[in-house]
């Protein structure tokens, strides 16, 4: 590992599982204090075991991102913790009910608004002081290919998740003189439970989704954690705003339907 975070403490959303373990695995190999933020206990825990076990610091915040009190007790606990904060993973969500616009129930809207998009809201409302207070730092969203390649029966991820690229814009303009830079991460079809979930939701194999990807193969979630270091490294200083895909290839047109 080249230390690009060493001195530096980053907070990861989601990170009891999938792309959130590898990045927060990925920080902690490149220097960084973590905060694993989750509602999983015993994975978030497990997640923190391993960065232990590698020699590296890292803290669990139990943690339901919908919540106000939650998110803002998380930001201080880290701050509290270690002095300060340059880097958020914003990668908490849902895949939503597998549903389209007519048969989706207000109940399954308002949850998967508020996992896939308030949540980033308030993330960003209580990192971003603590950033600027630290100098300044860097903010990665979670949204999704889907966002710009809809597939079916899946209105609710598909809308909220296209709301957070533009709300990872306007975080961007609005917070650039500032010295907070923000990216959003377009995650195409990649190996983590969530995508299991969505193997079952819309009766696909592993196989199925990567046929229809012009790589022929799905992601795995350390590829995603690459791009999430980069966005949030000084090696990428000069990027702010934008919406990065790495989805084997899903934005060239090809539908995984």
């Amino acid at each position: 590992m080249s230390g690009l975070f060493e001195g530096k403490v980053a907070l990861v959303t989601g990170g009891a599982t999938g792309i959130g373990r590898a990045t927060a695995l990925r920080y902690a190999g490149e220097g960084a204090k973590v905060t694993i933020a989750d509602i999983n206990e015993a994975e978030a825990l497990e997640t923190v075991r391993r960065i232990e076990a590698g020699g590296g610091e890292a803290i669990f915040v139990a943690t339901d991102v919908t919540k106000p009190r939650d998110v803002e007790a998380m930001v201080a606990r880290t701050v509290e913790r270690f002095g300060r904060l340059d880097a958020a993973f914003n990668n908490a969500g849902t895949p939503g009910g597998y549903t389209n616009v007519v048969d989706c129930t207000e109940e399954e809207w308002d949850r998967t608004a508020a996992l896939n998009l308030k949540s980033v809201w308030l993330c960003m409302k209580h990192e971003i002081p603590a950033m600027i207070a630290s100098g300044g730092g860097a903010v990665v969203n979670t949204a999704s290919e889907a966002a710009h390649h809809p597939p079916p029966n899946m209105a609710t991820y598909v809308a909220t998740k296209a709301a957070v690229v533009g709300l990872t814009r306007s975080a961007a303009y609005d917070f650039a003189a500032q010295n907070i830079r923000v990216n959003s991460l377009l995650p195409g079809p990649t190996v983590t439970p969530m995508l299991g979930r969505g193997m079952e939701g819309m009766s696909r194999s592993l196989d199925g989704f990567a046929a229809r990807l012009p790589i022929k193969r799905v992601g795995q979630a350390e590829e995603q954690a690459d791009v999430v270091i980069w966005l949030t490294s000084s090696q990428s200083s000069f990027v702010t705003g934008m919406a990065i895909s790495a989805d084997g290839g899903l934005n060239l047109g090809a539908a995984v339907r």
